[in-house]
């Protein structure tokens, strides 16, 4: 009988180990995911901030860019679909799916912009505008913010998805319901391309 009792002490004590050994893998992982998503919130923070800038931005070239009515267009098509992109993503930042379309949409927006840019070039008033120049202003330093955002968004998903791959967590994650979370990373094909050098006369 005492030999009985023992056992099922013994059990116990392992059980109880056990369950507070699940339940700090738990823990962990909710803390992980908790930082990352609110790593994403200063994120979306900045992006709220670009998205307002971008129709001030084409309403004051609109004056100048008469004839490039088909950039100005795409510049607010991309940042209406990008900003309803974020939307999804600040609802779950967790959810993968909605983060390769934020993803694609900034890529497009990015694209957007730098062809309007890239206009705005050819026409010095517009260049030399105050409105267009602090609007421009305010972009460039968004963008700075956004990337540093991304960063931190990405530190966080890092140590996250490092957290729920590990052994023995990655046992007990797909049951707990810790998918695996997605970087931010924006697309730029003309970062990929390596400049093309000749030495021709």
């Amino acid at each position: 009988m005492i030999i009985l009792l023992i056992a099922l002490g013994v059990l116990a004590v392992i059980v109880v180990i056990l369950a507070l050994w699940a339940v700090g893998i738990y823990n962990g992982l909710v803390t992980l995911r908790n930082r990352f998503k609110n790593a994403f919130a200063q994120i979306d923070v900045q992006l709220k901030r670009r998205y307002d800038l971008i129709p001030n931005l084409v309403e004051t070239a609109k004056g100048y860019l008469k004839h490039e009515r088909e950039t100005l267009e795409a510049v607010i098509k991309a940042r209406n679909i990008a900003a309803s992109a974020a939307q999804s993503v600040a609802a779950n930042p967790a959810d993968a799916n909605a983060m390769r379309s934020l993803m694609g949409a900034e890529a497009g927006l990015t694209g957007a912009l730098s062809r309007l840019m890239v206009v705005s070039e050819a026409y010095p008033d517009l260049k030399a505008n105050q409105n267009m120049m602090q609007l421009t202003e305010e972009l460039t330093s968004t963008e700075n913010k956004v990337s540093f955002a991304r960063q931190a968004y990405n530190d966080a998903v890092m140590a996250y998805n490092t957290q729920r791959e590990v052994f023995p967590n990655v046992l007990f994650a797909g049951a707990f319901g810790f998918q695996p979370a997605e970087l931010f990373q924006i697309e730029d094909p003309t970062e990929r391309n390596a400049p093309k050098v000749s030495f021709g006369t």
